[in-house]
């Protein structure tokens, strides 16, 4: 059988819900707000596969730069580079501290 490039290609255990957390997330997790200069962390939801930002950054913090359309850009530190990242609301937690 032929490799998959797909988009959720490497990812059986990165992007899978616990059985306690299957279904769809809440609304609340569609609607929240972010203030431009904020700090979030990514954390991707499975169950929204539109706006998902690549997995490899599941888990990193970045600052919000502004909106495009409903979704976020953020700047994330990926080594020495300095990357912008786009994502909607769904994969993003406000940093409880800033």
């Amino acid at each position: 059988m032929a490799t998959s490039h797909g988009e959720r290609h490497c990812t059986r255990y990165k992007l899978k819900k616990t059985v306690r957390e299957r279904g769809l997330s809440t609304i609340s997790k569609a609607i929240q707000e972010f203030t431009e200069g904020q700090m979030v962390h990514i954390d991707i939801d499975p169950s929204v596969q539109k706006g998902m930002p690549n997995p490899r950054f599941q888990g990193k913090t970045g600052k919000v730069l502004g909106m495009r359309g409903r979704a976020f850009m953020l700047q994330i530190r990926d080594g020495k580079a300095t990357k912008q990242i786009i994502s909607l609301p769904q994969h993003l937690k406000p940093q409880k501290y800033n």
